[in-house]
């Protein structure tokens, strides 16, 4: 076996956990493959957090089988291994590997790599076999460590993705997560910082810290009625240490919920400026009513009194957030309450999603379901909505310095402090910049 292939669907955890895969497969001797010919090996990391991401994960898989030959070993892992139901048997009469635990990878890996290891066949067909994991949750009652190893870089991007955090107990009504992903866990703060200097000596000086709920950092769980008040802290001191490593330019944070966002971590924020002002908080929805169907932990009022400590602490910080269009029982009233909820935070940027049903959340099951016409008339009403709210933020920073982390050569380009991305073709010395370059620019129109 001498090629592999990774395809990674889903969020940052996802795609930081297929670099801890590539770096395993590299430190055997095998070499990603290129487009001429089959792979010995493929993985598909999948995603299953809406119904369109479990058929995106299904379809590469069959793409996959279809494709390559008989001899070429295909892996499933991720969340959609691990996804409780019948998900995964219109798959089985593919050859392929299931792996739902992805602790379970190096052992598989190794035994695939290495038949001198052991009968591969034998301890595939006990551990892994689709009959084995269909209908349970096979991550249920986990204890162990993560098993792959630390990253050393994080190839083919010039921000590194670094997973400090796993599993969410906080059960909203829409998403599958906390059936899949269910040992609430983090990293040790000496793990956190080694990892970190690995990544900024090969290169990457902006890191994304990234996590399922990763405000629960510190924690054994992600509600919050049951943490620690002694840990509460603990994402904020983290983050302070991590500002001390020689090198790193840029740290941002993934996605936060409204309460996790402390006066400490406001303080680390605006004490370093290493870190970036931007916070991506979901808000999901404006609407109180639809927020309560929705089981999310933060009331409206809440993320209104978080926003406005956020903007009397920091320097016109970019407040991004990912909400929900048309949720079961979601009125026009409701959905007014929306636009008018973005208007007032001034959103620098918005993720809109059309709701979909996720089979085997209680969302699914909820009546008052919005038609798709609807659904798509409150969806391009947003986004239309966004793109106003995002020229209107990127307009009060014009004839200003920004400093841009470069992202791409064609077009040349890349992500000021506060994410949004800026055209840098016009520098003098444009013809010599590289990927992953910091450089400073006036913004223009």
């Amino acid at each position: 076996m001498k090629t592999f292939t990774i395809q990674t669907l889903g969020c940052k955890v996802n795609q930081y956990e297929s670099q801890q895969i590539r770096q395993h497969l590299e430190a055997f001797g095998l070499n990603h493959a290129d487009h001429s010919s089959a792979p010995d090996l493929v993985v598909v990391n999948s995603c299953c957090v809406t119904a369109t991401a479990s058929a995106k994960s299904r379809q590469a898989v069959r793409r996959f089988a279809s494709r390559y030959p008989a001899q070429t070993h295909i892996i499933l892992t991720g969340c959609l291994a691990a996804a409780p139901g019948d998900e995964l048997k219109n798959l089985s009469d593919h050859s392929i590997l299931f792996v739902p635990d992805k602790n379970n990878l190096p052992a598989v890996l190794s035994r695939l790599l290495d038949p001198a290891v052991g009968d591969t066949q034998s301890f595939l067909s006990k551990t892994l076999s689709p009959d084995k994991i269909k209908n349970k949750n096979p991550l249920q009652g986990h204890q162990t460590p993560e098993k792959l190893a630390l990253l050393s870089r994080y190839a083919g991007q010039c921000r590194a993705f670094l997973k400090i955090q796993d599993g969410c107990d906080a059960f909203c009504s829409y998403c599958i997560i906390p059936q899949i992903r269910t040992q609430v866990c983090h990293k040790d703060v000496k793990i956190v910082l080694t990892e970190a200097q690995n990544l900024v000596q090969a290169g990457h000086k902006e890191i994304v810290l990234s996590g399922i709920f990763l405000g629960a950092y510190g924690q054994i769980t992600a509600r919050r009625k049951y943490w620690d008040p002694q840990k509460r802290n603990a994402l904020a001191d983290l983050l302070e240490q991590l500002t001390g490593i020689a090198g790193l330019e840029r740290i941002r944070l993934s996605s936060l919920e409204p309460a996790d966002v402390t006066d400490r971590l406001l303080e680390v924020f605006a004490k370093y400026p290493v870190i970036m002002p931007h916070l991506h908080l979901p808000l999901q929805s404006g609407s109180p009513a639809v927020l309560r169907k929705m089981c999310r932990q933060d009331t409206l009022d809440e993320y209104f009194e978080v926003v406005a400590k956020a903007n009397a602490v920091l320097d016109r910080p970019a407040i991004t957030t990912d909400i929900i269009v048309g949720f079961p029982g979601e009125t026009e009233e409701d959905f007014q309450q929306t636009m008018t909820v973005a208007k007032q935070v001034g959103f620098a940027k918005i993720h809109v999603f059309s709701f979909s049903p996720r089979k085997n959340t209680p969302a699914a099951k909820m009546p008052g379901r919005a038609t798709p016409a609807a659904i798509h008339d409150r969806s391009t009403q947003l986004q239309e909505l966004d793109k106003q709210l995002q020229e209107l933020f990127r307009r009060r920073f014009e004839r200003q310095k920004v400093r841009v982390l470069v992202e791409s050569l064609r077009p040349l380009q890349g992500r000021c402090e506060r994410y949004f991305m800026v055209d840098l073709g016009r520098l003098p010395n444009a013809a010599k910049l590289r990927r992953g370059d910091v450089v400073e620019t006036i913004l223009t129109a």
